[in-house]
């Protein structure tokens, strides 16, 4: 039985429509916080069950003869630490044969401030004794979609990127990859995940200015700047602060990676800069 948990976002959603292309419904649990988000899935025959990352009980109950576990790292920064390691105590308790854990791209050397609760899990996984696989994902192109469809509006977009290149994947890519380890017959340990290609702010730009006929450049900014812009277009605390962090980190090299080991894994290339603005713009 495999277990995907955050099974109603985004991610887990896709990794769960990607298990069914591969292994029974029968086989496979979607634990959500809410059950009524995931009907879509329960009528395609997965097990729906009810997990809180806050409420051990509930992941008890939902980790129950789980052979396999997919924890989806939880978007409540600042708690996730706590969060994530009662998932990973609950799994120890079930005796789970393999727990996968969604990280961020090389969590233990990364200068960005989002790796710090990511850094903290995985040494909870790793003192557990489970065996696990650490899928260190790179970043979402669905991270831009905003940026990309504001500055088609606007004429550009702002950051603290400077030249910095960012190796960024679909987040369907992503959940390839999820799938793929979770039904592999030997698993890594550690799998640094990126796109196949990279690209900077202001090629990302320019390809947005071919595709939608209007001027759009890339402006950047110093980081604490960029962090007053996020804040003055109402953009929740502490988000300004961590993607400013996180635009710094990509200068850095935080959001590079050239190993292509999620197209490896997947088997295809990761999709295009190309691909994505054109979806960015579409959507």
């Amino acid at each position: 039985m495999i277990v995907v948990t955050g099974a109603s976002g985004a991610l887990g959603q896709l990794v769960v429509q990607g298990l069914l292309e591969k292994v029974p419904a029968a086989q496979i649990v979607a634990a959500v916080r809410d059950p009524a988000k995931a009907a879509h899935l329960a009528a395609r025959g997965v097990q729906l069950r009810r997990a809180d990352y806050t409420d051990p009980a509930s992941l008890d109950s939902a980790l129950a003869g789980a052979e396999r576990v997919l924890l989806v790292s939880g978007n409540e920064v600042g708690k996730r630490s706590a969060q994530h390691r009662a998932v990973v105590d609950a799994a120890k308790r079930a005796g789970v044969k393999l727990l996968a854990y969604t990280s961020i791209l090389r969590a233990d050397t990364s200068p960005l401030r989002l790796a710090e609760e990511h850094v903290a899990t995985e040494t909870a996984i790793r003192d557990s004794g489970l065996a696990y696989s650490l899928l260190r994902n790179g970043w979402y192109f669905e991270n831009f979609n905003g940026r990309i469809a504001g500055a088609a509006q606007r004429g550009e977009m702002v950051g603290s990127a400077g030249e910095g290149r960012i190796s960024a994947a679909a987040r369907a890519d992503y959940a390839a990859a999820a799938v793929a380890v979770l039904t592999a017959e030997a698993p890594q340990q550690v799998y640094e995940l990126a796109g196949s290609t990279s690209f900077t702010l202001a090629e990302l730009m320019a390809e947005a200015a071919r595709q939608s006929g209007k001027a759009a450049v890339y402006r950047d900014l110093p980081q604490a700047d960029f962090a007053a812009v996020l804040a003055g277009v109402g953009v929740p605390a502490p988000w300004p602060e961590l993607l400013a962090d996180s635009d710094a980190g990509t200068a850095r090299g935080g959001l590079f990676d050239d190993g292509k080991a999620l197209e490896k894994l997947i088997g295809r290339p990761t999709r295009s800069v190309s691909q994505a603005v054109e979806a960015a713009l579409s959507a």
